[in-house]
């Protein structure tokens, strides 16, 4: 059995439902980052200009690295009659912090390269310069959507994505070079902030997720009064998808099963104290906004309610 096979069984055996292997190689998109950039869609996050070098090419992450393994991990659970009710919070962030959940498993998936000769195995679970979604699709993994997710065929797109640089020299995955989507624009004609300015485009300073999760500061009026009960990220674009309705099935990580019921009581945030949030949210994507961000989401969101005490 070849390692690159070995390193896919031992993937799939820590509950990847998807592997593949590709390059580190420049990025086939770094003109469109730099304009993207320019154009301001990156809104505050500031550390992706810092990283656009990287980001354009890859092998600035590990310049010993001669392939990427790419692996997803499934998240999704079905929604139940509470997740459709504000306050709303994105499948995601239902369960346990996907940083560590993901990242552990990536690490022993790391470890077996290093069982099997690499000296270099450096993991990155959403987190640092990796443009992820673009070395899904070259490892074969998938297409970016017009929504720019990357959605794989066989279970749609609601998964993490995870890496791991390595100087062992793999057969590469061939990429994958269908656009799936055709004629299809469900996900940017369902965006309730027009948060798509063309496909494959978005402009992050107008999308919930970015509003209630990245951004520092104020929430615009004239945004949150469409955000549909979202206080913590957002799933429309992913959850009108077909691919999504067709084929997502629910996954069999415990941890990202639902464990974050916030209740519809608006004063849940106003009345918590910085040590209370981090014992019930410390170990939850919600622990990114922190307090003050949870607050500043439920305000927007309830408006002059959440001030008079009542949700209703």
């Amino acid at each position: 059995m070849n390692l690159a096979l070995l390193i896919k069984n031992r993937a799939q055996e820590l509950g990847f439902v998807g592997c593949g292997i590709t390059h580190p190689g420049p990025s086939a998109y770094g003109e469109q980052l730099d304009e993207w950039l320019a154009k301001g869609y990156g809104g505050t996050m500031r550390y992706l200009h810092r990283q656009a070098n990287r980001r354009r090419n890859p092998s600035l992450i590990a310049r010993e690295a001669r392939s990427v393994v790419v692996v997803l991990d499934n998240y999704y659970s079905p929604d139940r009659e509470e997740d459709r009710q504000a306050p709303r919070v994105a499948k995601y962030a239902r369960g346990s912090d996907y940083h560590r959940v993901t990242g552990q498993r990536l690490g022993e998936l790391a470890e077996f390269l290093r069982d099997q000769g690499a000296t270099l195995a450096r993991t990155y679970t959403d987190a640092g310069p990796v443009p992820e979604r673009e070395l899904g699709q070259r490892a074969g993994l998938g297409w970016i959507a017009k929504n720019s997710m990357l959605v794989n065929p066989r279970i749609g797109s609601f998964f993490f994505i995870g890496s791991i640089f390595t100087d062992l020299t793999l057969p590469l995955d061939q990429p994958f070079d269908t656009d799936r989507c055709g004629s299809c624009s469900r996900c940017l004609d369902a965006c309730p902030t027009d948060a798509f300015v063309a496909p494959r485009v978005l402009d992050a300073t107008r999308c919930i997720s970015y509003l209630t999760i990245e951004q520092r500061g104020p929430i615009p009026d004239e945004l949150a009064d469409r955000f549909q009960g979202y206080v913590f990220g957002c799933d429309i674009c992913n959850d009108v998808c077909p691919w999504n309705q067709r084929f997502s099935g629910p996954t069999e990580i415990a941890e990202f099963l639902p464990n974050t019921d916030l209740g519809a009581t608006a004063e849940l945030f106003e009345e918590m104290s910085p040590e209370q949030f981090a014992t019930r949210f410390g170990d939850t994507p919600l622990e990114r906004p922190g307090l003050e961000g949870m607050r500043r989401n439920y305000r927007a969101v309830f408006g002059a309610r959440i001030r008079s005490g009542t949700t209703g």
